[in-house]
């Protein structure tokens, strides 16, 4: 080992005894109004953040203009012969929190499909790339490239005033969802299905041309509808919404932030959840022959992965203290629709048995699942198998949420997020003399 590694590698181990202390011993010491513990702990529950598009409720999970998912899903104008609604009429609703007409919303899809070419050049750089680099890299060097095309990065620097940022920011945003469905079907067929690649169809609204230009056969279409509002945005403080809002809060254009906040969303502690659900539920099948146990089974199964000190993913969450509705919902498409995938019999199972056996292992706050224990499972039954490619499902979807957020920041002219550091010397300094009052 080099010499400036040994020596970083005896400074972190110093360093390390010291956190804990501070977290386990005192985290409740406060300073300047926050606790040291939520210092260290990334500013978990510190409320410093302001979104009106979504809050997420410990009890009812998110609310999206203050309607639960069930009430947005029923009070938005749906696709004629389809089941859910309109991803154009959500995000109307998204911006303004009223729910739109039918003519409203057909102004969106017609709106859209004006915005929805993608430059030839972003294909291109596409094609470029090694075939095996990984989906959301790609989907985030997309975006980037794309930024050319900024109207935010052209009127700011002919200059503009203050109060006139949301309108291309709306602009930005607007071209940069309608292009999204393209882009990430694209990417889809290009890199998994030998770059034959699926032509848009013009006559179908946002959802029901996604389908069609990953090639998957309907009902799908009305999963790509669900799949995008739910996973469209979960208030700000997560990783994606939070970046996004960050580095818009520089006035950087849509094109940028988005990216950042995808990059964010390609981390294992984010998007990439439903990919571990998906994979120990086929590992465990694998163990039963492919087929799902019945309850006892399912609780002898969970008992001995909890008791072989593993988790049980896609149960638990930071916030939520019930069924995620999010989960609920898609637990409820599959039930109607792949009733008898074995998969989807074991998701089920678990979530009759794991909740108890969480309550009675008592090491977990929150023994419900949440949104990843359900996704995965949809998505493979209808044939797209390729895990690395669920995340960028997520990312067209959370598009909605974070760009709703950042045209609304530009509206009210929020300021550049800019929070104050610490050392670690100073907390110990604090924690000694039993906090530091606020200034």
């Amino acid at each position: 080992m080099a010499k400036l590694k040994e020596k970083l590698l005896e400074k972190i181990k110093a360093q390390r005894p010291k956190i804990t202390m501070l977290t386990k011993e005192k985290g409740s010491v406060v300073i300047d109004k926050v606790t040291i513990e939520q210092c260290i702990g990334g500013a978990r529950d510190v409320r410093c953040l302001v979104t009106d598009i979504s809050y997420l409720d410990p009890q009812e999970g998110i609310r999206f203009r203050g309607k639960t998912i069930p009430e947005t899903f029923a009070a938005l104008p749906k696709v004629p012969g389809a089941e859910y609604p309109y991803v154009e009429g959500f995000w109307h609703f998204l911006l303004t929190g009223e729910i739109p007409t039918m003519d409203e919303t057909l102004e969106i899809v017609k709106d859209w499909k004006t915005r929805a070419k993608v430059p030839s050049y972003v294909f291109d750089v596409l094609k470029a790339m090694p075939k095996d680099s990984h989906p959301m890299a790609m989907f985030s060097t997309a975006i980037t490239v794309m930024q050319k095309e900024s109207i935010f990065a052209k009127r700011y620097a002919e200059g503009m005033k203050k109060d006139e940022y949301w309108d291309p920011m709306f602009e930005d945003s607007s071209n940069l969802i309608a292009r999204l469905p393209e882009i990430a079907a694209f990417i889809y067929r290009w890199k998994y299905k030998n770059g034959n690649t699926i032509a848009p169809n013009p006559d179908l609204d946002f959802g029901g041309n996604f389908a069609h230009m990953m090639g998957i056969a309907k009902p799908y279409d009305d999963v790509a509808r669900m799949y995008f509002i739910l996973h469209s945005d979960h208030e700000s403080g997560n990783v994606s919404a939070h970046t996004t809002h960050l580095v818009a809060s520089a006035l950087s254009d849509a094109y940028l932030s988005l990216s950042a906040g995808i990059n964010g969303l390609a981390g294992p502690l984010h998007g990439l959840a439903n990919q571990e659900v998906l994979r120990w539920a086929q590992k465990a099948l694998e163990k039963t022959g492919g087929k799902s146990p019945d309850k006892e089974g399912m609780k002898k199964f969970c008992w001995d992965t909890l008791n072989a000190g593993q988790v049980i993913p896609g149960y638990g969450h930071a916030v939520l203290r019930k069924t995620d509705p999010r989960f609920a919902s898609q637990n409820e498409f599959s039930r109607k629709h792949l009733p008898n995938d074995e998969l989807f019999k074991f998701i089920n199972t678990l979530y009759e048995v794991a909740p108890g056996v969480l309550t009675e292992h008592g090491k977990t706050k929150n023994p419900w699942p949440n949104v990843d224990a359900a996704s995965g499972v949809i998505q493979w039954h209808y044939g797209l198998t390729e895990y690395d490619f669920y995340t960028v499902l997520f990312g067209v979807g959370r598009a909605l949420g974070v760009l709703a957020n950042i045209t609304w920041d530009r509206g009210l002219g929020y300021a550049l997020e800019r929070p104050k550091s610490v050392t670690t010397d100073m907390l110990e300094k604090w924690a000694t003399e039993g906090g530091r009052p606020g200034m």
